[in-house]
């Protein structure tokens, strides 16, 4: 654990609270290649981000199916809302979930928060997009057509281009600033390019940072969420931890 971090429960899951009085809250969605919400899995991605951005990280729990998952979400939201400025923020299926989120925020006309970040997002529920092919043949460890059944489980008969499953096919107008990071090997690339692209037609602050390849992009991650994160929250204003 980083040095002075806590780690507390909490009726959402877990919550990584660093020294001192933090005037933030991160939202962050655990998600990984099989779909599945772990969230004891973010704890050393959320005790790092906690310490760079002196801000309290509550991991979030949702459920294995859509709608609820978003629900769960929602309601996440909320219970972080009362500590503060949020920043939701997430990876693969955690990161759909992210998006979706500001979405249903903006459509709500509820609060939204001070910013997202998408790691590694599945955004298109449809699958269609060609990286996962082109980027799946050079990585024998990820199975196209297991994700293809994990995904029809989670949408739950949804119609894939629904715009809370696959943010991808949403109206991004009017979201708040957005960072998306992925890596040029990486199978759901194309989701990140593709949202990148629309939210900035649709005149959102777009921060897309991609790397060659995993190895690239995972040692700068935590710090390249950090800068942006401080950059629009109150508490961006502090240093970084020496």
């Amino acid at each position: 654990m980083t040095s002075d971090v806590r780690v507390e429960t909490s009726p959402v899951g877990p919550i990584v609270r660093p020294p001192g009085n933090a005037e933030g809250v991160i939202l962050y969605l655990h998600g990984d290649r099989h779909l599945s919400c772990r969230p004891q899995a973010a704890l050393d991605l959320a005790e790092r981000l906690a310490a760079w951005t002196d801000t309290v990280v509550v991991c979030s729990r949702y459920g294995s199916t859509f709608p609820a998952a978003l629900d769960d979400v929602h309601a996440a939201y909320d219970h972080c809302e009362a500590r503060g400025p949020v920043t939701v923020a997430g990876e693969r299926l955690g990161a759909g979930l992210a998006a979706a989120l500001l979405v249903r925020l903006r459509d709500l006309g509820a609060p939204p928060p001070r910013c997202g970040v998408l790691n590694s997002a599945l955004l298109d529920m449809t699958l269609d997009a060609p990286s996962l092919l082109l980027n799946s043949a050079a990585d024998p460890t990820f199975d196209v057509r297991e994700l293809r059944r994990r995904v029809a489980h989670f949408a739950a008969g949804t119609a894939p281009t629904d715009p809370l499953l696959s943010p991808l096919h949403a109206n991004l107008h009017g979201l708040p600033p957005v960072q998306l990071l992925a890596a040029g090997t990486d199978p759901l690339l194309d989701d990140s390019l593709g949202f990148a692209a629309r939210a900035a037609h649709s005149g959102v602050t777009v921060d897309l940072r991609i790397r060659p390849d995993a190895v690239s992009l995972y040692p700068e991650t935590v710090a390249v969420m950090a800068d942006f994160i401080r950059a629009w929250t109150p508490a961006g204003r502090r240093a970084r931890p020496a």
